[in-house]
């Protein structure tokens, strides 16, 4: 009888942690603790250069040069998204969690971003532009990985307010107690929930998920969201893949057609978000392996279903549109966009 070394999994798991890091190093990221990190964003550098800015700036007046995407959960999530365009293998909830404090990481950050952008320096078209760039006037937690998963993220957003800058949350709606122990002072600016399926049976296809009852909890998030009118700004992000059927182990699924408008319109209604992001899928990064470029839907069917989906709206309007981000937003009638000038 062979027996294992009671340490073997903990070095397999070792091993396998820093073949991650030196990847991610290989990528363009600044890696903070054990499972946190900053990567300069393709947006920033075009800000940076004069060449154009991301929909966040145009939407919110949030300066694309100033914003750190950002990860504090960079190997755990609990789906495996067929659109996403991160390494979802790396998502091992076994591997690490961050617990070092919010003003480490943000510390940690902050430096890790100040050393990537230097890089660029070079070729920005306005130094002062640059040196003010260095200090993030948003920190936007969707590099990788499920925020909600890291212990302290309710004190990480105080603890951004307090540097006077802006907080947005991507979520995938999995911990919806983490957004109910939120403390008074402890919501971010902005928390967004990716809806990429409407219904469970394609959003178990969809999310490839190790929740247990996934569905079941995304609802419970969704009215979990609605209570939260007035402390924070809520978004509904829509992933949409078109219906050719192109390349990839997953060349069948889709989520455009005139019965998923209708399911989508239902989850909204039912937490009333002052927000509706409609984005087309890109077939960027690994997600080339599982969708490939036919899956992706013009700017034109975005737009269209942007305007189906406004049309059983009430309370909506579409607000505006960036043709390079393939993306529609919509707005609850009378809420204003902006958060900051640039």
């Amino acid at each position: 009888m062979v027996r294992k070394h009671p340490n073997r999994n903990i070095g397999l798991i070792e091993d396998q942690k820093e073949r991650l890091k030196a990847q991610l190093k290989k990528e363009g990221y600044g890696l903070v603790g054990d499972s946190s990190a900053v990567k300069i964003c393709h947006w920033t550098k075009n800000s940076l250069k004069g060449c154009g800015v991301c929909f966040k700036e145009q939407l919110y007046g949030i300066s694309s040069a100033g914003c750190a995407q950002i990860s504090v959960s960079l190997y755990n999530c609990e789906h495996n998204c067929v659109h996403c365009w991160r390494n979802v293998k790396q998502y091992n909830n076994s591997i690490v969690k961050e617990e070092i404090s919010p003003i480490e990481i943000l510390d940690g950050i902050v430096e890790k971003r100040k050393k990537l952008l230097m890089g660029f320096k070079g070729s920005v078209e306005d130094l002062e532009k640059f040196e003010k760039a260095l200090t993030p006037s948003l920190y936007t937690f969707s590099l990788s990985g499920e925020a909600t998963l890291y212990s302290r993220i309710g004190e990480m957003f105080k603890e951004i307010r307090k540097r006077g800058a802006v907080s947005f949350l991507v979520t995938n709606g999995m911990n919806p107690e983490v957004l109910i122990n939120l403390k008074e002072d402890e919501f971010p600016t902005q928390i967004t929930l990716s809806v990429n399926a409407p219904n469970k049976l394609l959003y178990n296809k969809w999310h490839q998920t190790k929740k247990k009852n996934a569905w079941k909890v995304f609802n419970e998030a969704i009215d979990v969201l609605r209570s939260m009118e007035g402390k924070t700004r809520r978004v509904i992000r829509l992933t949409l893949v078109n219906s050719e059927n192109g390349g990839g182990i997953f060349w069948k699924i889709s989520n455009m057609n005139e019965e998923n408008i209708l399911e989508y319109v239902s989850l909204i209604k039912r937490m009333e978000p002052e927000f509706i992001h409609v984005k087309g899928f890109k077939s960027i990064g690994y997600a080339r392996k599982r969708l490939y470029y036919d899956k992706q839907p013009w700017f034109d069917q975005v737009k269209e279903f942007s305007e189906k989906l406004n049309s059983l709206l009430e309370d909506y309007e579409i607000k505006d549109e960036k043709e390079e981000s393939c993306m529609v937003a919509l707005a609850k009638k009378g809420v204003e966009m902006k958060i900051m000038k640039v």
